[in-house]
């Protein structure tokens, strides 16, 4: 798959699919982009699993925070990676061992590693890189467009209304 650049029913796809994220690199701190990303994705009814090691055992925004992948007490749909480059490789090693395993690896902004996301392909993981499921969520909703940005989105469909706080949901192509 090309990573350099995603076909947004690829992305609609994965997020009208997955229900449960694990976030590594989850931050308690309210100034850090995973803290905004976690208030972000809970408020439009994704149940998210802070992974910081530092935190275990303490909540972020309500949510129990885990030292890692295997102590989630339920299974995970996507891992959302908030953490350097180098560190990606032992973190799609964990999530492989995972059973059943996730359905999405994603690299947030800035985050790429190639071999690691070949391993979780061929293991039938879909992977995103260097995206951010805040931005590509408001994107393809709508919702970025509220203040004035261009998603590059336009539609003369009704938009699908979901529970929660101005949610349209993310339109399918």
């Amino acid at each position: 798959m090309n990573h350099d650049s995603y076909d947004n029913t690829y992305i609609a796809g994965i997020l009208n699919s997955v229900k449960t994220i694990a976030m590594v690199g989850a931050s308690a701190n309210d100034v850090r982009p995973s803290y905004f990303v976690l208030k972000y994705l809970l408020a439009k009814g994704f149940s998210v699993f802070p992974i910081n090691p530092g935190q275990a055992g303490k909540e972020i925004l309500g949510r129990m925070t885990y030292a890692r992948l295997a102590d989630i007490p339920e299974p995970i749909d996507m891992v959302d990676i908030f953490r350097a480059p180098a560190a990606v490789p032992g973190i799609v090693d964990e999530a492989l061992r995972l059973d059943p395993l996730p359905k999405v690896i994603w690299m947030q902004l800035g985050v790429r590693h190639d071999e690691a996301a070949a391993r979780a392909e061929a293991a039938g993981i879909k992977v995103v890189m260097n995206r951010c499921p805040k931005i590509e969520y408001g994107k393809l909703s709508g919702e970025i467009g509220w203040t004035g940005v261009n998603s590059g989105v336009l539609s003369s469909k009704k938009p699908l209304m979901r529970s929660g706080f101005q949610s349209f949901g993310v339109r399918q192509k």
